[in-house]
């Protein structure tokens, strides 16, 4: 399928410092891999969900991020999309294991598209 035709899904992800210097260093393309603690990747659907997790981590980290990204759909749809609280957030749950896969199926570059601090 060319690129300009591809299905794509937008995910956003909260983040922090650390996880964000690892996606600068990869040139924007990639999600860093997982740590041990951390059994799966969870983009979600939403940037309303992105901000509020976001602010919820600047209390411990004082300062976090909101990215945006394109991910195809094809790759997306094996994986349901999680309620995990109220009706807004929800997010992709994806193995550990899966993210090199996630990170071949992202189309352009993750993008910054709010900082928030303490």
């Amino acid at each position: 399928m060319k690129l300009d035709k591809m299905k794509t899904v937008t995910c956003y992800r909260p983040l922090g410092q650390g996880e964000l210097d690892l996606v600068i260093e990869s040139g924007y393309k990639a999600w860093p891999p997982r740590l041990p603690e951390q059994p799966i990747f969870y983009p979600v659907t939403n940037e309303e969900y992105a901000v509020e997790l976001t602010r919820w981590n600047v209390m411990d980290f004082g300062i976090g991020y909101v990215t945006k990204f394109e991910v195809a759909q094809s790759f997306l749809d094996k994986y349901p999309i999680k309620c995990v609280g109220a009706k807004h957030h929800t997010e992709w749950w994806v193995p550990a294991e899966d993210l090199n896969d996630l990170n071949a199926n992202i189309v352009g570059l993750i993008e910054i598209i709010g900082e928030y601090k303490n």
